[in-house]
């Protein structure tokens, strides 16, 4: 891109300095202040923001829109899911999961099982969800098999973050195929092709060799949580154990049936896809183990209610740290940050695949926003990819879900969740989070380069 050319102004310049010295400013603020992640993002924001040339009331107005738009899907959906961990740590019925799963998984083979039951549970679900389901699994199996908790942790988020970048119906990739008209069902085959390679690599290969240099340990709070038990006078089996965990996954996935299979306006049609909303599924799963894991094996209403109101104080910080974040993302769309990276791809002159991977992985960067990244990188290509086969439309959308999980950084709620979720400190959720989406991202350009390659 001319940076003299009169498409760019002196203000892009401004922007792309000023979101720099915002992520340098945070990440100084976290590591050498040791101020709290919240108080340290609401700082860097107004560092972006005001620099960029936004009143101050606008870069406060648009932090508060941004903070309540991702806790209003994000806060609810982990706060459902802490309660749901919870009844199922008091209840024994994780310890069910977590034995079964040991049994016929010990040593070698339990990082793969870990990553093989993320691709399950992570295909209809998002992220976020699959992994408030996931954390007291994560935490039981790795007490109970004596394996360092990256081990077990690692290949469970990467499966599940790889699904969520790649395959649809997630958001990203879905997004991408409509703006794009590409073909649903051959980007699914293609997406799966390239899921497997990135699991395996950024999943348990990732996962046995960090392990053996970084040394976690399980967090005392949320080890806590997910630990204690109540007398009952019996246990959960492992069907009904199973089951509650699954529910919102049966949900999800009823509705991602109804969207791809059914008449829209049909009367199943319409009840499979409210049924598979985030929040209704989570809040039924939840309900379900009151049910089945609280009242139903004899834990008294006023034990049950104490497990669902302790759940909550742990992710408190969480909460906060992830509404930050969504503060951070808000002021920067709101300063034009899009629009002036969309001016750099206009003016780039590069292979289709490697464009859309560019740019999305440019709009990751600025914005901490998959969807953002997505939606605003199949909106710039889409005049350029008029007339593409299906498979170049194909490879070109999962190009842009791949560039769309690339380092995420300090700007992602994904990011926070990981850090406290597993007590890391920043430098260690780098390592973690930052450079296993990276393993994803590189190895999905990779495999869309080889397979354009092989196939157009």
């Amino acid at each position: 891109m001319d940076l003299s050319s009169p498409l760019w102004l002196a203000h892009d310049t401004q922007l792309i300095v000023c979101c720099l010295l915002a992520i340098i400013a945070i990440i100084v603020l976290i590591s050498a202040c040791k101020l709290t992640p919240f108080l340290s993002i609401l700082i860097g924001t107004f560092i972006a923001g005001i620099g960029a040339g936004l009143p101050p009331e606008i870069v406060a107005k648009a932090f508060s829109k941004g903070a309540g738009s991702i806790l209003g899907e994000a806060g609810i959906i982990i706060s459902l899911g802490a309660m749901l961990g919870a009844l199922m740590a008091e209840s024994g019925a994780a310890d069910q999961i977590a034995s079964t799963l040991l049994r016929h998984a010990r040593g070698k083979a339990l990082p793969w099982v870990m990553a093989l039951v993320a691709m399950v549970i992570g295909l209809p679900l998002f992220f976020e969800v699959g992994l408030v389901l996931m954390v007291p699994i994560i935490f039981v199996i790795a007490r109970q098999s004596g394996q360092p908790l990256l081990r077990v942790a690692i290949p469970a988020l990467a499966g599940m973050t790889t699904l969520h970048a790649l395959m649809p119906p997630h958001p990203g990739p879905l997004i991408a195929v409509s703006a794009l008209h590409a073909d649903l069902g051959l980007t699914m085959l293609l997406g799966l092709s390239l899921a497997i390679p990135a699991v395996i690599l950024a999943g348990p290969l990732y996962g046995i060799w960090l392990s053996k240099r970084m040394h976690v340990v399980e967090p005392a709070e949320l080890g806590e949580l997910f630990s204690a038990k109540v007398a009952t006078r019996r246990k959960p089996t492992f069907a009904v154990s199973l089951l509650i965990i699954l529910l919102p996954v049966l949900l999800m996935l009823g509705s991602t049936l109804a969207k791809v299979a059914m008449a829209p306006d049909s009367v199943l049609a319409v009840t499979l896809k409210f049924l598979g909303e985030p929040l209704i599924a989570l809040g039924l799963a939840v309900i379900a183990a009151v049910i089945c894991l609280g009242w139903s094996i004899g834990m008294a209403r006023d034990q049950v209610g104490g497990v669902l109101r302790k759940s909550l104080a742990p992710i408190a910080v969480l909460l906060l740290t992830i509404g930050a974040g969504g503060g951070l993302k808000e002021t920067l769309l709101q300063a034009g940050i899009s629009d002036t990276i969309g001016k750099v791809a206009t003016g780039a002159h590069l292979s289709y695949l490697l464009l859309a991977w560019l740019i999305a992985v440019a709009l990751r960067q600025a914005t901490g926003s998959a969807t953002v990244a997505t939606t605003t990188t199949a909106g710039i290509l889409a005049p350029m990819m008029a007339g593409l086969a299906a498979t170049q439309s194909s490879l070109v959308a999962l190009a842009i879900g791949a560039g769309s999980v690339f380092f995420c950084h300090v700007n992602d709620a994904g990011f926070w969740m990981v850090r406290e979720y597993f007590g890391l400190e920043l430098k260690q959720t780098l390592w973690v989070w930052s450079v296993l989406q990276t393993i994803v991202s590189v190895v999905g350009l990779l495999g869309t380069l080889l397979l354009w390659h092989l196939l157009v």
